[in-house]
C-alpha cells in the first residue's frame, strides 16, 4: 500500500494582478521574480494559482521561456 505524497499548499490568489498593482511588466531579466511563478518542477503556474491577468499571463510565459532559453531559470528541477 503506497501513500501518495502530499501537495504543498496552495497560496490563496488575491483579488487583483500583481503586476497591474505595481504597474509592472514581467521581464526575462528579473529571474527571482519569475521563480515566484513556477512550481517546484519548473513547469509555468496557470493565473488560477498566482493571480495574474490574462495579459500579464501571457507576458510572464514569454518572459519565463526567455529567461530559460538564456539558462537564468532552468527548464525543469528535480525534486
Amino acid at each position: 500500500m503506497s501513500m501518495k505524497p502530499k501537495k504543498p499548499p496552495i497560496k490563496p490568489r488575491s483579488k487583483e494582478c500583481a503586476f497591474c498593482k505595481s504597474k509592472t511588466e514581467p521581464v526575462w531579466s528579473d529571474s527571482e521574480k519569475l521563480k515566484e511563478y513556477l512550481s517546484v518542477r519548473s513547469r509555468i503556474l496557470p493565473s488560477q494559482f498566482t493571480g495574474v491577468c490574462v495579459k500579464h499571463q501571457k507576458k510572464l510565459a514569454r518572459a519565463i521561456k526567455q529567461a530559460r532559453h538564456l539558462a537564468l531559470v532552468p527548464f525543469t528541477s528535480l525534486e
